[in-house]
Order: structure tokens, then sequence, then C-alpha cells
């Protein structure tokens, strides 16, 4: 008998049509009868019976439609009381004017073909399903399992169909503000899919800052290369960063990056940038200003993820974790050499009342250089670590960064700027330069968060709902011999903290939060401040 099934995104929702087969297992579609099959028991007898009835009589009318649902209730029944083994003869592919064919055999061949029972294919046939969806590059996939040769009994062919997508241009524009954000930023992107038929994507984005902060980028990725099976990417940017209000000076970058491997919870990149950091005011301090200039990064980049949260802006239960390696100066001895290693963990867990759940977290980093009597060099400025920021710590996995209450970049070691003079200053002393934030070599942040419903329906119905938090952390610095002078007892004592509540409006693509936020322990030269604040997080 021919087994027919269809496998698209919805497979899995599809009704049982036996009471007593497994709940949620993908089912198949009625099948037609043709050829029989054998189990992986050997019994044949019950196909023999089958190919008796195709060579009686054909029935017509209601005894044809009863006939074929008796015929189709005993293949249900059949399906449902064990495996039925099956093997897939033939793969045919019908709809890909532009995608070649051997870019959608080697996403789907291999999984289609090691399902050994019916149960297996129509399952295997739903995760292709969802393979070839999130090439981004099919408007609809729908697979079907029809019957195989008559001559070889207990095959299948297994038909795949693609629809292309009609609008091989797409483009976004929008006002977003990043987790290290200094403001708010105007970024536009544009895609064009599937040029040469490899599932290939090629983006170009842009983003302006109202500090003087710009980017722009080319980029193009492959789903794979040759017998690669992972997807591969490869991107150039431009970009300039103004950082002269905080530590006195601007940075310019251009690079290359190329995603050598990507997959569910790994992924390595190679980077390879021009760096150049200049200061216009000629202001900056002496640690600054023994980094200005140009040179070279080319850093190897690995970073390691699970994240079983189920949400990103409100996650209610889960946990997730992420850790992040990268080693600068490969190759180039005049280039950055440094090792800098992060850690992010974080779970959720839910009361059962008030949609309320507690979300709380830590995070940990070190960054130290390499080569000869590294400890008594100074570590890339760009590459330290450096808290403060209003964007919410739920939201910004794998980042160091936030810390509500405190601005950006104001938290730790800082140094007092270089004094020049001015005509229009008659006292000297009147005149007073700021101080400059260095980052630290070591941080550590933490931070809890209880999220709650209020009570008004219109605000559950539209997401919006409130929150406590606590939030916590300190920066060190150990290079340039200060390791010597580092203290874990010193370090915990003058972690930074803050307390706050506020109410959250979730987006399609960012979280606003308005908090009011209340400085529990800060130290001097620290910019914190105790008050209502906005902030503006997008789910990382």
């Amino acid at each position: 008998m021919a087994i027919a099934a269809a496998a698209d995104s919805t497979a899995k929702e599809a009704p049982n049509p036996t009471s007593d087969g497994p709940a949620g297992e993908p089912h198949e579609a009625p099948p037609r009868p043709d050829h029989g099959e054998a189990n992986a028991d050997g019994n044949d007898e019950e196909y023999e019976e089958v190919e008796d009835d195709e060579g009686e009589e054909e029935l017509d009318g209601p005894a044809a439609e009863a006939a074929e649902m008796e015929r189709v209730k005993a293949v249900f029944q059949k399906l449902s009381s064990g495996p039925v083994g099956i093997r897939v003869h033939d793969i045919t592919i019908k709809g890909n004017s532009k995608t070649r064919d051997e870019l959608i055999e080697a996403e789907v061949a291999d999984l289609l073909r090691s399902a050994a029972t019916v149960q297996d294919l129509v399952r295997a046939a739903s995760l292709a399903t969802g393979r070839l969806r999130n090439l981004d590059v099919f408007d609809s996939v729908h697979i079907t399992l029809d019957a195989g040769p008559p001559e070889l009994p207990g095959t299948t062919n297994v038909v795949v169909e693609v629809v292309e997508t009609a609008n091989r241009i797409s483009g976004t524009v929008g006002y977003l503000s990043k987790t290290e954000a200094r403001s708010w930023s105007l970024e536009g992107s544009l895609k064009f899919k599937n040029i040469f038929g490899y599932g290939d994507i090629w983006d170009a984005s842009g983003a302006y800052g109202w500090d003087q902060s710009s980017e722009i980028g080319i980029g193009v990725s492959l789903p794979r290369f040759r017998s690669l099976s992972w997807p591969l990417t490869a991107r150039m940017a431009l970009s300039s960063h103004d950082w002269l209000k905080f530590s006195s000076y601007k940075e310019q970058l251009l690079g290359l990056s190329f995603g050598l491997l990507s997959t569910l919870h790994h992924d390595v990149s190679y980077n390879l940038t021009w760096r150049n950091l200049t200061d216009p005011t000629q202001m900056a301090s002496r640690s600054i200003r023994r980094q200005l200039g140009h040179n070279l990064l080319s850093a190897l980049r690995y970073t390691y993820t699970i994240d079983q949260r189920d949400s990103h802006m409100r996650p209610t239960k889960g946990y997730a974790f992420v850790s992040t390696s990268q080693v600068g100066g490969l190759w180039d001895n005049k280039g950055l050499k440094f090792l800098r290693q992060e850690f992010d963990v974080r779970g959720a867990v839910p009361f059962g009342f008030c949609n309320a759940a507690l979300n709380a977290g830590i995070a940990a980093g070190v960054i130290l250089p390499l080569g000869r009597g590294f400890m008594q060099s100074p570590s890339p400025v760009p590459d330290r670590f450096y808290l403060g920021g209003n964007s919410s710590p739920v939201c910004s996995l794998g980042g160091l960064t936030s810390l509500l209450g405190f601005k950006t970049r104001g938290v730790g070691p800082t140094e007092l700027r270089r004094f020049v003079p001015s005509e229009s200053v008659s006292d000297d002393s009147a005149a007073y330069p700021g101080r400059d934030y260095l980052g630290g070599d070591l941080a550590v942040s933490g931070f809890a968060d209880l999220s709650f419903d209020l009570p008004l329906k219109l605000f559950r119905d539209a997401g919006i709902h409130g929150h406590a938090f606590l939030a916590a952390g300190n920066v060190a610095k150990l290079s340039e011999s200060e390791f010597k002078n580092f203290s874990f007892a010193e370090f915990g004592r003058t972690f930074r903290s803050s307390v706050g509540v506020g109410i959250i409006l979730p987006t399609k693509l960012l979280r606003v939060e308005i908090n009011y936020c209340h400085i529990l322990k800060m130290c001097e030269h620290d910019r914190g401040k105790s008050g209502i604040q906005f902030s503006f997080s997008s789910p990382m």
C-alpha cells in the first residue's frame, strides 16, 4: 500500500485520526492503494492481502468510498500499533527556478534517508521543512511522501515542493539603541536574497548616532559551502565611535570578519580590524594618550551559547549560559595581543501567581595582555570592560555593560585629564579638566529582577507589566602590575549597587522601561544618580 504524507510548517498540528494513537505525533495524510511494503517484523501477509484486493474489480460510488475508508483506517491502526518499516527510494524537487537542487538536497537528503520507519520519516519531513524555511529564501515549503516503484515494496518517493520568495529585496529603517549605546541612532539595512541560487543573502547596513557615531557595512552569508554543513558569513564594516565625553578618544575601525562555524550552540569567527584612536581635544589622560594611534587587531572569537528561556523580552522560566573567548594577536607580532574571557549565566523561576517570575543572573569577565612581561603591559582600552548604562540586564544576554542607575562608562578606574589653559580663563584653578574612565581588566556584575502583572486588564492585554530590581557590579585593573594591589575583600567592599521599581512596555523591537532607581552604593568619581530613568533595550 502506498503511503502519502504531507509535512509542512503545521505538520505537527495535524489531528490524530485514531483515538488511541500517541498524542503530539505528526500524522500521515490518507494513503492511496498501490503496492505492499515489508515491516521490521517481516509481517508480509497484510500487504499480500492488500495486493489481492487491488486485483479485484474496482467499486463505484458509495461502496468505493467505504472501501477506501476501511483501507485508511487499517493503515492508521497499523501505524498507531507500532513502527512500520520504510525506505526512501527517491527525492524529487519542484518549484525551484532560481535555487539550485544541490542546496535543497544537502539540507534535507541525509535527514530523510536516515528514517527507518514511517513515523520517523514524517517527523524527519517536518524537520526538513523547518530547515528549508530557515534559509529565508522560500515563501512556502511542502513535503509529500508518495508511493515508491511497484517493483520495490516498502519504499517511498519524497516530493519537495517549494515556492521561492517573490520579493528578493527587503529593507528596514528604525531608531535603535544598542547595549553600549551612548545615544539613539538611526539604522537602516537592505537585504538581497538568493542572487546566485545558493541561498546566499547579501546585506548592506548603515547607522548614524546623534553623537556623531556612524557605521556602514556590507556582508554575505551562505547556508553551506561545498562539503561544510554549517553556514559561513563574511562582512566588511567601517565605523566611527565618539568616546570623547567619557574617555577622551575617538575610535575609527575598518574591519573584515568571517564566520567560520555557526551551529545551535557554537559560533567561531575571525576578525581582522584596523583601529585608529585619536584625541582632537588634546586633553586625554596619560593612560589614554599612551594608546593613541593606529594598530592592527587579528582575533579569533569563540562563543558557546545555551538558551532555554521561554522568552527573551520577559522570561518566566528556563535558564541561559554564554561563554565568549577571544584571542587577539594571532599572527602579527606588532598587533594587539590579549586574551579575553566572559561568562554569563542566568535563570528564571515562575512563582505561580500574577504571572510573577524571578530572573537572576551573574556575569564575569577578564582581559589580560599576552607576550613577554604581559602583566606589566597595559590591556587595550577599547577592549576593556565598562559598567554603566540603562539597558535592561534581562535582555542583554552575554553582556557585562548594564548597571541601572549609573551612566554609560560611569563606574571603575579613572584618571585626571590633562589640563590645557584657556585664554578666556584667568584663574587656572577654575577650569576643571574632568576625568577619563579607563575601564577594567576584571569585571563582575549581577542582577535580580522580579516581574509581575499589573492589576488592570488593559495593561495585561497589552503586555505592560511591572518589575522590581536589584543590580550590582564592579570593575578593577589588573594589568601594568596592578594585580599586586588587588584584593578580593576590597573588590567586594567597593561593589556598586542600586535598587528600583518600574513599568515595562514591550514592543516588537524594543523593551521600554520607565524606572525609578535608587543608588545604594557608589564610589568616588562614579557617575550615578537616583531618580526616574528611561531604558530602551533590544533582546540579545
